[in-house]
């Protein structure tokens, strides 16, 4: 799509011009909506907001990412968001947005997390995928899911991983009664199964 004119006057960026600016602090990781690391890295499904300092037509409040991992911005069209930090898809809309802004300041912070997910099936409350977050254990993720029915075999729960369908066996008994996690820990795609 081609620039609208009226964007033009608002290019300059002065320091005395404040009265509806964000302060610079605005774009520091301290102000970001969410509790990702630094490193996170964005996924398909993810719920993106790209702030522009000063350029509010240019800013988007919550910006889904699509299957393909690509998001659409104003002027600079579609690009891939999937695969990179925050910081990182910063500084490529800001590189895109050089030709049309004077030194944009741009701040992405990922409000919801959606592409990080484990799958549970079987004897649990609520089948279904379910949104981890990092460090999440097996038992916080079945606590999550409601906890166990009353059938559920304790100690014969495991997880599919992978494409080969790995087997990883998962005492829930040892986990509740001594702490002992049996070094499992979740990995996006995990499906827990509780038969």
């Amino acid at each position: 799509p081609s620039p609208k004119p009226a964007a033009a006057p608002a290019i300059n960026h002065p320091a005395t011009s404040s009265s509806t600016a964000r302060p610079a602090t605005a774009a520091s990781p301290a102000a970001r909506p969410s509790n990702v690391a630094s490193n996170y890295i964005i996924g398909a499904e993810d719920t993106l907001q790209i702030t522009v300092w000063q350029e509010p037509n240019l800013s988007t409040p919550a910006l889904p990412v699509r299957p393909d991992g690509k998001v659409s911005l104003p002027l600079v069209g579609d690009i891939t968001a999937a695969g990179f930090t925050p910081m990182q898809l910063a500084t490529d809309i800001g590189n895109r947005l050089k030709q049309y802004v004077t030194d944009p300041v741009v701040d992405v912070s990922v409000l919801a997390v959606n592409s990080k997910r484990v799958y549970l099936i079987g004897e649990v409350m609520h089948v279904g995928p379910l949104a981890i977050s990092p460090g999440m254990t097996v038992l916080q993720a079945i606590a999550t899911a409601g906890g166990l029915t009353p059938y559920a075999n304790k100690k014969h729960i495991y997880i599919l991983r992978g494409d080969r369908q790995q087997k990883v066996p998962f005492d829930y008994t040892l986990a509740v009664k001594k702490g002992d996690m049996q070094g499992v820990s979740l990995v996006p795609g995990d499906t827990i199964v509780v038969p």
